[in-house]
């Protein structure tokens, strides 16, 4: 297969009226092929904008959880949980901040408040539990569309395939011919078209199984931090009922 290939380029390079001048080659190609090229430049660019956005986002998330961990956990451990709000309040791209200072949150408001029912430790499991579900579907904004850029991609280059082997059976029935030179611009049409499906949706499913894999791991450390922020209540709670 890959010697055939090369025997037709070949072959197509010996016509001489093969032009791979991309502008020249833009201005053959008829209007379905040219909005199938179009149609695939937009997914490129939404897909280079959520790429650039999420890398942007979990880079900020990941700096700041590390500087946010230390410095809520000192303060925890002495016992001010005004201060690690504040803490908390300061890193705001940080996805275990968002979810800390809820469950904090919501604890200081039951131990403060006489009108609020006891239970806290289960109330703030379960804002815990809200905050962890809004931040994980704030990291993956935008990520399913990586999915659907990379599964649709090959398929609307295909579709520019398609087209430009019609022409390139228009290009011989107009020509009377059935030589290289008669179908040569149709088959450009066809793998270039064909080449850009690929060419946007390769990065794209690369990119969406590698945000995937972070967006897994924040939830990993979420869980994590929520365990962990309970047995401190629970710790507290016990303190405070043995005084």
């Amino acid at each position: 297969m890959f010697l055939q290939m090369q025997v037709w380029a070949l072959f197509l390079l010996q016509e001489g009226s093969v032009n791979f001048d991309l502008r020249s080659m833009w201005s053959q190609m008829g209007l379905l092929a040219k909005a199938v090229v179009i149609i695939l430049f937009f997914m490129s660019a939404w897909s280079i904008g959520v790429m650039i956005d999420r890398l942007l986002a979990f880079n900020a998330a990941r700096g700041q959880s590390r500087a946010f961990a230390p410095a809520v956990a000192g303060a925890l451990r002495e016992g001010k949980l005004d201060e690690a709000i504040k803490i908390a309040d300061r890193y705001k791209k940080s996805h275990l901040a968002k979810v800390v200072v809820a469950g904090l949150q919501e604890f200081r408001a039951h131990q403060m408040s006489t009108e609020i029912p006891g239970e806290e430790i289960e109330a703030s499991r379960r804002a815990l539990e809200r905050a962890e579900a809004i931040v994980h579907a704030e990291l993956k904004r935008g990520v399913s569309s990586l999915a659907t850029i990379g599964s649709t991609g090959p398929f609307v280059g295909l579709l520019g395939t398609v087209v430009g082997i019609i022409n390139a059976f228009k290009g011989i029935a107009a020509e009377k011919s059935t030589g290289l030179g008669a179908v040569a611009g149709g088959i450009s049409e066809a793998l270039v078209t064909t080449a850009f499906g690929l060419f946007v949706a390769i990065p794209a499913v690369m990119m969406f199984n590698y945000f995937t894999n972070r967006v897994e791991a924040f939830d990993v450390e979420m869980s994590n931090s929520s365990s962990e922020l309970i047995d401190y209540f629970l710790k507290r709670s016990q303190k405070a009922s043995a005084k």
